[in-house]
């Protein structure tokens, strides 16, 4: 009985101190807000944070690795020997096609062009005269046939003495960006000898290697992003014309090529990109990623029900930038805790200390 009586007493007294404690904060704020609010939701009442489920885009990306090539590049070399007595261009100064750029000396040949446009004057005028002598019988068939061979023979040597002298002095063969000076005034050159680069920047084109699992997917015209170290911020848009017909056997991957505009020619060749493909474009349901608990093999989160917390399985998708796609069981709008989730259970009553942010855009970056 002594133990009974003991554990009486002991109810007594807690009974007692909750009636005093209530007795007290009664009276201390008897018209107190927070107090109706707390009788309003229950004791059972936990705070929680929330976010607003947004519809928002995202990209399904591919990465890779690529260097820049030229849309166009050629070695300048001369098409004849000689010394170099003239040099029209500076190391990476932009040229047009056709525009000359180096000059050899060109005496010799400038005669010889005299020398063959003298002899075929005189063929052309002794064939005149041949012609007009047919005419009266007093020429053969036979000399008016040689005279016609030799203006034609004529004209054919004018026309290599014009080559010979064109080829004097070296062009380019299109417009683009000139690349160092590899030789001086002065310098003797034949047609082995490596003048400068000539590349054609207004366009760059980018190869990179792709997995295998993605060749059925990969179609030429899909848009590509690339970034450099060189530039950080700022992103270069292209899109892929080429595809390799072959898989390599050892590392199952092929072979891409993107084109990237350079209308500013910002980019050079033999530049490291970092690339994202972008296979797909939607539109998609974000949230932030605490807000997402797993179970199991599956994911759920807690969905704000006016003060009630509703559990809710969910099927996830992509992440990117601390948001997670949730591509089943959420619609856009719907507010879900992102803070307190571990001291819930379906049906809990919730007071919210934040008001729900949106998420940010899911588009962003290379992916």
């Amino acid at each position: 009985m002594t133990f009974l009586k003991q554990v009486v007493g002991i109810a007594i007294a807690a009974v007692v101190i909750f009636g005093g404690y209530q007795l007290v904060d009664d009276w201390l704020e008897p018209d107190s807000p927070a107090r109706d609010a707390r009788a309003a939701r229950g004791p059972s009442a936990i705070p929680v944070e929330l976010a607003v489920a947004r519809a928002s885009p995202m990209e399904r990306t591919l990465e890779a690795v690529g260097t820049t090539r030229a849309q166009r590049s050629v070695e300048i070399v001369p098409l004849a020997s000689g010394r170099v007595t003239e040099l029209s261009f500076e190391s990476g100064e932009k040229v047009e096609k056709g525009e000359a750029l180096l000059h050899l000396d060109d005496d010799i040949e400038a005669a010889n062009l005299k020398e063959a446009e003298a002899k075929r004057l005189e063929a052309a005028r002794a064939l005149e005269r041949a012609a007009s002598l047919r005419e009266s019988k007093t020429v053969t068939a036979a000399t008016l046939e040689t005279l016609t061979a030799a203006s034609v023979t004529a004209e054919a040597e004018l026309a290599r003495a014009q080559r010979r002298l064109d080829d004097r002095t070296v062009r380019a063969p299109f417009g683009g960006i000139t690349g160092l000076k590899r030789v001086d005034l002065g310098a003797r050159v034949d047609d082995q000898t490596v003048v400068t680069t000539l590349d054609d920047l207004s366009s760059v084109e980018v190869e990179f290697a792709l997995p295998e699992t993605v060749f059925g997917e990969v179609k030429t015209g899909l848009p590509v992003r690339a970034e450099s170290v060189a530039f950080p911020g700022r992103d270069f848009s292209g899109k892929i014309v080429a595809i390799d017909s072959r898989v390599d056997g050892t590392s199952r991957s092929f072979k891409v090529r993107a084109a990237i505009p350079n209308s500013d020619l910002a980019l050079p060749a033999g530049m490291f990109m970092n690339l994202a493909v972008v296979l797909e474009k939607r539109v998609v349901v974000l949230v932030p990623e605490e807000a997402v608990m797993a179970e199991g093999e599956g994911s759920f989160l807690f969905v704000a029900d006016g003060e009630t917390a509703r559990r809710r399985l969910v099927e996830i998708g992509q992440r990117r930038s601390g948001m997670v796609e949730v591509a089943e069981g959420l619609s856009d709008g719907e507010k879900v805790v992102t803070r307190g989730i571990q001291q819930l259970r379906d049906g809990s009553q919730i007071r919210p200390i934040k008001d729900a942010a949106e998420p940010e855009d899911g588009s962003g970056g290379l992916g």
